[in-house]
């Protein structure tokens, strides 16, 4: 099941993503913490100071330079393994709430970030839990998703931003 929401109740919009994964949440844990399986799944590579997701370690995000020549800085805010994740991505903040459902695990990710990025990164963190969940059947349908989160926010939060300049959707 996919579900994403614009949520603008905040001193910055989010856009929420929710997904319900097989596996149980100590498992769901380590896919959005350990570097190697982040991999799979993450937009870039994700580096964290000492190796510990601890609040205030330092993290690097480099993507890859076949993409885009950029790395991001974050900071750890939150961590209650396995049910709470939240960092600093650039200017952004991404949180990841996990919660056992059923046999599986709840993922809900929060993008808090600039009103103008709400439908791209809706689209991008779409594509991003395809590949957590290994489902390919939606892999690469970023502009289409864009093209319909952009119509259902501009009117509630303004002109939407495509990709930065230089990555190929």
């Amino acid at each position: 099941m996919t579900k994403t929401t614009l949520l603008n109740e905040g001193a910055l919009p989010a856009v929420r993503l929710e997904r319900e994964l097989p596996d149980p949440p100590e498992v769901v844990w380590r896919a959005v913490t350990a570097r190697e399986q982040l991999r799979s799944w993450f937009p870039c590579d994700v580096i964290v100071e000492g190796g510990d997701w601890v609040p205030g370690a330092a993290i690097r995000f480099p993507f890859p330079p076949e993409v885009i020549d950029l790395t991001l800085t974050g900071e750890v805010l939150e961590v209650d393994e396995p049910y709470r994740l939240a960092y600093t991505w650039g200017d952004e903040i991404l949180r990841f709430e996990l919660a056992a459902s059923g046999s599986g695990t709840r993922l809900v990710l929060i993008n808090e970030l600039p009103a103008s990025r709400a439908a791209r990164n809706a689209a991008g963190w779409e594509d991003c839990l395809d590949r957590l969940m290994r489902d390919g059947t939606a892999h690469g349908a970023w502009q289409s998703r864009f093209g319909a989160y952009a119509a259902e926010f501009e009117p509630l939060i303004g002109e939407q931003e495509g990709p930065p300049a230089g990555i190929e959707t």
